[in-house]
């Protein structure tokens, strides 16, 4: 009996050993073969660029309900800006002074930048950052990537890999402003030791900090995957579906020291007098991607990855209209009873819509030794967009309207196919050479009517487009990286950044001339030091452009802000970060960005209040808009037994809302604080409990993320012989005071 009893103990602990080395193994051969996803467009630690990775623990312990920029703050040189106040809505992010046009966003290494736009519009997929295994942001050019060119940065997100064990967890936020997240995960481990699903659901809300800034956001995330020996195949889909009331417009500097939350859209106007607010001044979009990845491991050399996508996105803004010409709209005046003039002027409320599909494939084969890193990849892809608009209420109509009239259409059809080679090669010892040469074709069309009147035309009519434009850029990097020992290291580097004019540039320009390609020639030069407790490192960058497109105040044929092609202009500056690991508890981060930023002989225009018309103001050398000279984060981290805590501080220095460098039209310098704790737990039957809160804006700074100028000249007694004197407007988007989310996390 003694005996049976022994042999089925020690039956029972070899199965569990088995089981547990077959766990270790199905683990690392998932990890393994996720890893090779996006190792081709990633910067390694011997790669010559600047850098930062945000892992997956990291973005939990912030990812309670404002949008994915405002995950990334305090890394170095990133400013993040929310329309609706409190970082849920239409939020964007700009690395370097740079906006989000020029910064490339890839997911698995997917293009994610509208290819119109070349922005990306966070708003369409909400709460994604639940789904990312880790985000990696390279500053400048950075590497070969796939998609809009990066002039500013690069935010390459890989989704997250499918564990091995079977989970699931739900979570929730509320706080501040009604604002909540409930978002819950589960995946099924690996089931007959080859397949994996998981799968997530998301709903975030928010009444915002300013009036009306409403967000109600929708959004899933499901994979599935076969994991063979050395193959998987995954397919991914993810969306949102995301209703904004509209929080575009700015308010002046008066209203911010008498009605910060002011929100200005949606106004119902009888002459200058405000009576209301229309209820359905709102943004509505659904967007789908779908994904198809497979990932092959040759040998321990060589690996391959391809995948297939396809975006799907259709959508639509209304919003309220005062007193707008109907012939602007295909609308006929009426007659109101009583009256023998026409109408020729009402209000209305319009749509403008967008029907869109994007998609292609990538592709990169992957080679890797002892001395040398290589990379051949590529991608093609095809985008189609239909723009129209309609008008679904007129007041006082009293002609018949058709609930379908649409008043203008364009058709958008773009191609963009690129290739790489790229390779880091071992030369000796710490000494590494790394080479990126990309070839990148671009064509684009647009046809159509444009959505703006033509009062130069006659008759007047809508705005004709006709865009046939083709680009072939050729991108090549370069640089050394040396490390002398474990504690040193050292990078120099060079690389050609060049991207096309975005579809703004064509349809807000001149009728008769076309917007020439932005080109970039980017130097970067960094120094590391690094032992077990302290790390060190500073890198300088000079980036110098030519033919950035920039918005200078200059008019379009019929009245629209336009932007211009400036021969010079450049970024150099210092980026510095520290980090201490005081105690196994106790952790301090620091990083700062020291920065001038030029327009070499700018010349700008302001509108002419007494004659109409432009005036031309040659300004000479000024700093870029939105360019801080300084910007700087600290974050103390606490972890001890469970308990969590970090104090997070941004400071950042006064940026101009135009380039002409007039302190009346910027941003003033602000100092933020943010407070984060949290405990975890286990339970029986309970992995893990994480309760928590953060409290934003600890101080209840009043400050400033983003504007716009509106400048005017007008001459004293109407004497045009006498210098114009500027008077300024300005428009601000106010930051929320101090507020709070609490969180709860349960995983099983």
């Amino acid at each position: 009996m003694k005996r049976n009893v022994l042999a089925a103990i020690l039956t029972t602990i070899a199965s569990v050993s088995v089981f547990g080395q077959n766990d270790a193994r199905d683990s690392l051969r998932i990890v393994n073969l996720q890893e090779v996803e996006v190792v081709s467009t990633r910067a390694s630690s011997k790669t010559p660029v600047a850098y930062s990775n945000i892992s997956k623990e990291e973005i939990k312990k912030q990812n309670f309900g404002l949008d994915l920029p405002f995950l990334l703050t305090s890394t170095p040189s990133v400013l993040t800006t929310s329309d609706a106040g409190a970082g849920v809505g239409y939020t964007s992010i700009r690395v370097r002074g740079t906006d989000a046009t020029r910064i490339n966003i890839t997911a698995n290494g997917i293009p994610m930048n509208d290819a119109e736009s070349h922005s990306i519009f966070w708003v369409n997929t909400p709460d994604l950052a639940s789904s990312l295994e880790d985000m990696q942001i390279q500053r400048g050019a950075g590497t070969s990537t796939n998609g809009a060119g990066a002039f500013g940065g690069s935010i390459n997100l890989r989704t997250a890999g499918i564990p091995s064990k079977p989970y699931a967890e739900v979570s929730g936020s509320y706080g501040s402003f009604n604002t909540h997240k409930e978002t819950v995960r589960a995946g099924s481990g690996l089931l007959g030791n080859h397949w994996a699903f998981d799968a997530r659901l998301s709903n975030i809300q928010s009444d915002g900090y300013r009036d009306r800034a409403t967000s109600d956001l929708k959004s899933y995330f499901v994979q599935g995957g076969y994991y063979g020996e050395s193959t998987t195949v995954k397919f991914i889909t993810f969306g949102g579906k995301e209703k904004t009331y509209h929080a575009w417009d700015g308010i002046s500097r008066e209203q911010l020291k008498t009605d910060r939350t002011f929100n200005p859209n949606g106004a119902i106007k009888h002459g200058n007098t405000i009576t209301g607010f229309y209820d359905d001044q709102t943004d509505n979009y659904r967007q789908t991607h779908y994904q198809l990845i497979f990932n092959h491991i040759f040998s321990t050399t060589w690996d391959m990855n391809v995948a297939l996508h396809y975006t799907d996105g259709f959508g639509y803004y209304q919003e309220y209209k005062n007193m707008r010409t109907l012939k602007e709209y295909g609308l006929q005046p009426f007659y109101l009873p009583g009256e023998t003039e026409p109408q020729k002027k009402t209000d209305l409320v319009r749509q403008k819509l967008v029907d869109s599909g994007f998609g292609g494939g990538i592709f990169s084969v992957n080679y890797k030794s002892e001395w040398l890193n290589a990379s051949l990849g590529g991608g093609i892809n095809q985008y189609g967009n239909d723009h129209y608009g309609k008008v679904i209420w007129v007041k006082n109509y009293t002609s018949d309207l058709n609930p379908d009239h649409e008043y203008y259409r364009n058709k958008a059809e773009k191609t963009d196919g690129n290739i790489y080679a790229k390779a880091n090669y071992q030369i000796t010892g710490g000494l590494h050479a790394y080479a990126d040469l990309q070839y990148r074709y671009i064509k684009y069309k647009i046809n159509g009517d444009n959505d703006k009147w033509d009062w130069t035309a006659d008759p007047g009519h809508l705005q004709k487009l006709k865009v046939n434009e083709n680009f072939s850029f050729f991108n090549p990097k370069a640089g050394l990286f040396w490390q002398t020992n474990t504690n040193h290291s050292a990078y120099a580097s060079f690389a050609v950044a060049q991207k096309e004019p975005t579809r703004n540039n064509y349809t807000d320009g001149l009728f008769n001339e076309v917007p020439r390609p932005e080109k970039m020639l980017d130097y970067e030069l960094g120094y590391t030091f690094r032992n077990n407790w302290f790390t060190a490192g500073i890198n300088l960058y000079y980036m110098d452009y030519t033919d950035q497109l920039i918005l200078n105040g200059k008019v379009n044929d019929i009245g629209e802000a336009m932007a211009e092609n400036v021969k010079d202009s450049y970024r150099m500056g210092a980026e510095i970060s520290i980090s201490a690991r005081i105690t196994d508890w106790l952790r301090w981060d620091i990083n700062g960005t020291w920065s001038k930023n030029r327009i070499k002989n700018y010349v700008g225009y302001v509108s002419d209040y007494d004659y109409e018309g432009q005036i031309k103001i040659e300004a000479g050398d000024t700093p870029i808009s939105f360019s801080p000279s300084f910007m700087g984060n600290s974050i103390i981290g606490f972890n001890y037994k469970g308990f969590e805590a970090s104090f997070q501080s941004q400071y950042v220095s006064s940026q101009y809302l135009d380039n002409f460098g007039i302190k009346e039209n910027s941003l003033d310098s602000y100092f933020v604080n943010h407070l984060s704790m949290a405990y975890s737990f286990k339970l029986p039957s309970i992995k893990q409990i994480t309760l928590g809160a953060t409290v934003y804006n600890l101080f209840n700074t009043k400050y400033e993320t983003n504007g716009y100028s509106q400048t005017i000249a007008t001459y004293e007694g109407n004497d045009k012989t006498q210098k114009p004197v500027l008077v300024f407007d300005p428009r601000f988007y106010p930051m929320a005071g101090t507020n709070v989310l609490a969180h709860i996390t349960i995983r099983f």
